[in-house]
């Protein structure tokens, strides 16, 4: 019983990648469209080039659910169809979801109910996955819309020693941004590399040396900053603007050094209680999951975290802002993307202890 209720969902999403099998339910003209997809379909970064590839799917992180693959497929040959096909499986996800927990509930007092909690139990974390996927793969799509490529794995990229990403990709990236916004978002770049704001490209190119850790926290820190921008920018842009020096403070706060912290989950919960909320409490533990999946993938080896050796590396100042503006953009979709999700499928909130 339980192995069926947890394969109700793939079994909808085999058959409408099946071209042998009619499909399921009455949207038949959406699901023959999709028929014709490839099987196990996934977004992949290419780990084993001796070069710093970007493509459109070259993305540090792979889905691990079916429904993550399949709506991976869809990306990348109907990508006209990608948000129809995203809300339809956000759709079932909830109702599969429900039901388990409907089932739990209605069966509290009989003598299946323990095993009705294991399967809503089973159902959540396999929801939770999916859900990361789905939100991954909406903002694989916006960044997509800018034309900009998301770094791969920091491991392809480095030569020697040295880490060097091109294009920069500078100005696509501050393109999503109000100019109010994005005249913040320059003080911030400025104090997290030391560049100013317009540098010549003498300066741009000049060299430093940092450690992977350091930069691994800039890179998380400022996806909780562009996270906050995105949230204060809609609720009141007076707030946001009168209080420039303010952020700046929350921001040096964000990435004080921490001492014992060896993975981006630990990074992200240690953050001072006040200075998370104020600046970067992200809403569900979906979303939580995905920054630390996400950037596990980019600085470490996607499972267990940060590299375990602490080196240190040395990269360009040009390289230094591409990722941080990548970083501020991938929280600026990360605040959307979670707010259309939840429209849909109720996530689960995301509270400080």
């Amino acid at each position: 019983m339980e192995k069926s209720v947890s394969n109700n969902h793939h079994l909808h999403l085999r058959t409408m990648l099946t071209p042998s099998q009619p499909p399921p339910s009455s949207s038949a003209s959406f699901k023959t469209q999709l028929r014709s997809f490839p099987k196990g379909l996934t977004v992949r970064a290419s780990a084993g080039r001796r070069h710093c590839e970007f493509s459109s799917l070259n993305a540090p992180l792979e889905p691990n659910s079916l429904v993550g693959k399949f709506l991976g497929g869809v990306l990348q040959n109907r990508r006209q169809m990608f948000h129809v096909a995203a809300k339809e499986e956000l759709k079932m996800l909830s109702e599969d979801r429900d039901s388990a927990i409907a089932r739990m509930v209605i069966s509290q007092n009989s003598d299946e109910a323990l095993l009705h909690r294991r399967i809503a139990k089973v159902k959540e974390d396999e929801c939770m996955v999916a859900i990361s996927d789905v939100m991954y793969l909406l903002i694989l799509y916006k960044f997509s819309e800018i034309r900009v490529h998301l770094v791969p794995k920091l491991s392809s990229c480095l030569y020697n020693g040295r880490l060097e990403i091109l294009p920069s990709k500078d100005w696509d990236l501050e393109s999503i941004h109000s100019m109010e916004v994005l005249d913040i978002i320059r003080q911030h770049v400025s104090t997290v590399t030391g560049l100013k704001s317009n540098p010549s490209v003498r300066e741009s190119w000049e060299t430093t040396p940092i450690r992977h850790s350091w930069l691994a926290r800039v890179y998380v820190a400022s996806i909780l900053y562009g996270y906050f921008l995105k949230s204060v920018s809609l609720r009141s842009k007076d707030v946001m603007l009168g209080n420039k020096n303010d952020m700046q403070s929350v921001w040096h706060d964000l990435i004080r050094k921490e001492e014992g912290i060896e993975d981006i989950k630990c990074y992200v919960m240690s953050f001072h209680p006040g200075s998370f909320q104020r600046c970067a409490k992200l809403r569900s533990k979906e979303a939580l999951q995905l920054v630390e999946s996400h950037s596990n993938a980019l600085f470490g080896n996607g499972k267990s975290g940060l590299s375990k050796h602490d080196d240190v590396i040395v990269t360009s100042f040009s390289s230094l802002r591409r990722l941080v503006l990548e970083a501020i953009a991938f929280g600026s979709f990360l605040w959307e993307t979670e707010d259309y999700i939840d429209n849909v499928y109720k996530l689960k909130d995301h509270e400080l202890k």
